[in-house]
């Protein structure tokens, strides 16, 4: 397929890249142009705008936010200005259900269509094209992008043909996501404090009952404080879970947990926190403790 990718970010470039592996004809662009070079030397075709990248069957972004969603397709020059009627975009980037809502309305009415693909996985499984992918959208729309869908990731789950509804699950899972962290964090601190060591701890359990690549990747953050470089930046998680409240706030779930993620968030963010791992989260009770932490 011929196919635009927009937003070359940590996840974004392995996706884009897996996509020319598949064989598909990928036209690229980032806001900056450097981070393209790579994509290119691999056989991708660089855009100087948006409009360029939009001359295929179907343009996916992948970009950081509500804002950023916004600009790319809203702003002068856009996907909704640019995209030929009937191609596809697929959005698999952590928006809000609203602004969701808003890109399936409007690209129906310039006679384009719109599903929302977001996706689950870190970088590492982004470059090996092992995410898992959640669907949103009118059937026959993701069968005409499921080559692309199976070029990024390991498995689809079509949950709705309401693409909002996949923005909704995809919001549950880092919510879950989150929950782990800092109930991970809070066990850590607990046996380290009483001289439990941290890693044959966690060694313990992820080989028992919790042996799963959660808390094997997210525990040997916290034991080790590797929070930088971070694959998935704090103030994106904080974002992530703003949104979960606020599409439970519509919906009328209280969600008391994700409330104190929320803090948890900002009092990270708070002390400069911003750029670490969302991980990071999970070492704010060690300090609180008095056992030092992020």
């Amino acid at each position: 397929m011929k196919v635009g990718f927009i937003g070359l970010g940590q996840m974004g470039v392995g996706m884009a890249a897996n996509l020319l592996k598949a064989g598909h004809e990928v036209t690229v662009y980032n806001r900056t142009p450097a981070k393209a070079e790579a994509l290119v030397a691999q056989g991708a075709r660089a855009a100087a705008t948006i409009a360029q990248a939009c001359a295929g069957d179907a343009v996916m972004t992948m970009l950081s936010n509500d804002e950023a969603a916004t600009e790319v397709v809203f702003g002068e020059g856009g996907l909704l200005a640019s995209l030929p009627a009937g191609a596809v975009h697929v959005s698999s980037s952590t928006i809000s259900v609203a602004l969701s809502e808003r890109l399936e309305a409007a690209h129906a009415g310039a006679g384009q269509r719109y599903a929302s693909v977001p996706v689950f996985g870190r970088p590492d499984a982004a470059a090996a094209g092992k995410l898992y992918l959640v669907a949103g959208g009118e059937a026959a729309t993701i069968a005409a992008v499921q080559p692309l869908l199976d070029a990024v990731g390991q498995s689809t789950f079509v949950v709705s043909e309401q693409a909002k509804v996949a923005n909704i699950v995809k919001l549950s899972g880092n919510f879950l996501f989150a929950s782990v962290i800092e109930s991970l964090g809070e066990a850590i601190a607990l046996i380290g404090k009483a001289g439990v060591d941290r890693r044959q701890y966690l060694d313990f359990l992820t080989s028992t009952i919790f042996d799963t690549p959660i808390y094997k990747t997210y525990g040997g953050l916290i034991v080790d404080r590797d929070f930088e470089p971070a694959s998935f930046a704090a103030s994106l998680g904080h974002k992530d879970i703003r949104l979960a409240l606020a599409a439970a706030e519509e919906l009328r779930v209280p969600m008391p947990l994700a409330s104190l993620l929320r803090d948890r968030f900002l009092t990270l963010l708070a002390h400069g926190g911003d750029n670490l791992d969302w991980a990071a989260i999970g070492a704010l009770a060690a300090r609180d403790a008095g056992k030092g932490g992020a």
